[in-house]
């Protein structure tokens, strides 16, 4: 066989072994994933192969989880509470050198009272504002993904998508005023939507920090999803978690440094601020 011949065949069979080798898999850690929004997210990324690190703040395993992990092998379940320093801090020595492609804090608090409860979400109304209170939000849904990007930056700026996806809400723009579809004022949420807006500020504050090192910063307005915690309740307008989520991914996806700091709707557009 003449060489360049010999040549052309060995670089085929070298191309194909490449080519067949499964891509590598990435590695996501989503807070929250126990329900809701956060559930679907660890669903969807195990069913594409990926390393999942699925953190909750229970005593003990959720259920839901412990299926998942059963069902995927990749799906590591921890144990961690995004208002409690310390359990974040232990997580962080334990995962120490993982690289962590995406970093998606998902985990927040919309109120305090049962959907169903009659006249609730007093607490969050003006005329009956529960003080105490704000304490909760602010450290749930500014303080844990604030002190979650602190602790695990390097496992972000390790990996090979370096991406930092936080959970926002609609609710948290200050340009739109909160009407409800039927044109309805609906000023109510004051603890939810003031700490969505903080949590969109800090998000773009980290977005700057990190801009030289490689690190893309977004949030999410995820849409009405109606999630388990509604129950019976059904919103016009809702749709199911995997619809949502799916759309995110596919926008996580094809995310680039550029996208840094921006508020997305769950198909890539801006959401107004």
């Amino acid at each position: 066989m003449p060489p360049l011949q010999r040549l052309a065949l060995t670089l085929a069979s070298i191309l194909i072994t490449l080519c067949a080798r499964p891509a590598a898999a990435d590695t996501v850690l989503i807070t929250g994933a126990n329900q809701g929004i956060g559930l679907e997210f660890a669903k969807e990324y195990a069913a594409r192969g990926w390393t999942v690190i699925a953190t909750h703040r229970r005593s003990s395993t959720p259920e839901e989880l412990a299926k998942l992990a059963a069902q995927y092998p990749k799906v590591r379940i921890e144990r961690m509470d995004v208002t409690d320093a310390a359990q974040i801090e232990a997580l962080g020595q334990k995962l120490k050198g993982q690289p962590i492609d995406v970093l998606l804090s998902n985990a927040g608090l919309v109120r305090t009272d049962p959907l169903d409860k009659p006249g609730g979400n007093t607490n969050q109304m003006f005329g009956t504002l529960d003080y105490r209170l704000l304490d909760d939000f602010i450290h749930t849904n500014v303080a844990g993904p604030l002190k979650i990007a602190e602790t695990f930056v390097g496992n972000v700026e390790a990996s090979r998508q370096k991406k930092i996806v936080a959970i926002s809400s609609a609710a948290a723009s200050v340009s739109v005023p909160p009407f409800m579809p039927n044109g309805s004022p609906v000023p109510d949420h004051y603890w939810y939507r003031i700490s969505k807006a903080a949590l969109n500020s800090a998000m773009r504050l980290l977005s700057a920090q990190l801009h030289d090192s490689g690190v893309t910063v977004v949030m999410f307005h995820p849409g009405g999803v109606q999630v388990e915690s509604f129950g019976a309740v059904k919103l016009p307008g809702f749709v199911p978690p995997a619809e949502a989520v799916g759309k995110m991914i596919h926008t996580i996806d094809a995310l680039t440094l550029k996208d840094s700091g921006r508020f997305l709707d769950n198909d890539g557009r801006d959401h107004p601020w």
